[in-house]
């Protein structure tokens, strides 16, 4: 790493949520410039990592997650598919559309990790845009 790679990661560092989010967006419309739609979902997180490591953020795949009920910690398969500096995370979804269901694990997601923000992206359709959702937990306090 050259020095001006550690820069940016400083830099991207200290980052906030929302300055993430846009750099996802952008590393998002990236990859679905190239392929388009009818990839596996697979295909487009390892993308969006590889573009996202490339801007200079860390990155985490399939981090698991687990839950803590009365004080037990319960391995029960939750995994973040993208977990950006351990601020933002992205759910990689390749779906004729998003549900409830989807908002529901990602708010979960945001609970469970203290998280902010997260994104929703849905590369299974003709525009990008159309397949973004951001996703803010409202219940954590605003001001750490």
């Amino acid at each position: 790493m050259d020095r001006n790679d550690a820069t940016t990661q400083r830099e991207r560092h200290g980052m906030h949520e929302n300055e993430i989010a846009e750099g996802v967006v952008e590393a998002a419309f990236r990859v679905h410039r190239w392929f388009g739609p009818g990839l596996l979902e697979s295909a487009y997180e390892a993308c969006l990592a590889h573009e996202l490591i490339d801007m200079g953020f860390t990155v985490e795949q399939q981090v698991p997650l687990p839950l803590v009920y009365r004080n037990v910690r319960l391995d029960v398969g939750y995994r973040l598919d993208i977990w950006i500096d351990r601020k933002l995370i992205v759910e990689v979804k390749a779906v004729d559309g998003l549900h409830p269901v989807h908002m529901a694990q990602m708010l979960t997601y945001l609970k469970l990790t203290d998280c902010r923000l997260g994104l929703l992206l849905n590369f299974h359709t003709a525009l990008l845009k159309d397949g973004i959702q951001r996703v803010a937990n409202k219940l954590v306090e605003f001001n750490k």
